[in-house]
């Protein structure tokens, strides 16, 4: 990866001129029996079309804030580097009554109306599907993304030295996000081709470095697994096997 990359939208960007066609993160729901791989591409082109709906229908930017109440998941993914790409700060299981924005999945809503701003939700259906009806006072991300352009600029220039990511009750600018995902991917022996499997939530720095910044970070990819503890040890190792996971995280 490039060693002058400050944000995490910078090590998107460099995975993207590097190798775009390799996975960059497969995903599975073992509830549900889901199954989603995503190139550095396709990952990229959801996160532009995130990031677009976030400063253009939205409205936010720089020294906002998002509650993002989500599950270990692709679509969180997307989300926490649709943030980064704009400069807004995600706000992991944060307050909805203190954010500008809040995203919600199914199982959260209705804390998540105590937000005044903009409200999303994410149904969490496979493939990216939306609700039946959408919940009253929210978009339906399913409905007003793939309408979104393909391509993301920001209106103002993202500086890495401001909040990026809450998480926990700490708070991390880009480039201290950066500087950790780095070296938590040392500490793990994470490289190129290198597969983490990682079971771990999202709502701790472990789980979010785990699941996507370390391996984003040092040209790896991740085998993300939600209700992990719903499939067997021999379905496991089974896994293990079929998706070439060189390193396990929570599972």
């Amino acid at each position: 990866m490039n060693s002058t990359d400050r944000t995490p939208a910078d090590l998107l960007r460099s995975a993207l001129a590097t190798d775009p066609g390799r996975p960059l993160v497969t995903f599975y729901d073992d509830a549900t029996g889901e199954r989603v791989e995503l190139s550095v591409a396709t990952f990229a082109n959801w996160v532009a079309k995130t990031a677009n709906l976030l400063q253009g229908d939205l409205s936010a930017g720089p020294g906002d804030r998002l509650a993002l109440h989500l599950p270990a998941h692709w679509q969180s993914a997307v989300w926490l580097l649709a943030c980064a790409s704009v400069g807004v700060e995600a706000d992991v299981a944060g307050d909805p009554a203190a954010a500008d924005v809040v995203v919600s999945g199914p199982d959260t809503l209705e804390a998540a109306r105590a937000c005044q701003g903009e409200r999303v939700a994410l149904a969490l259906r496979p493939l990216g599907g939306r609700f039946p009806a959408a919940p009253e006072g929210f978009m339906d991300y399913a409905v007003e993304v793939p309408s979104q352009g393909d391509r993301f600029a920001p209106f103002a220039p993202v500086d890495a030295d401001e909040a990026a990511l809450s998480v926990g009750g700490t708070s991390l600018s880009a480039a201290q996000v950066v500087e950790r995902a780095r070296a938590d991917a040392e500490a793990l022996g994470l490289g190129p081709g290198s597969r983490v499997l990682s079971g771990l939530p999202y709502d701790t720095w472990e789980g979010l470095s785990s699941g996507l910044y370390a391996p984003l970070a040092s040209g790896a990819s991740v085998v993300l697994v939600r209700n992990i503890g719903e499939l067997s040890a021999a379905g496991l190792a089974k896994r293990v096997e079929s998706e070439r996971v060189t390193h396990t995280r929570g599972a």
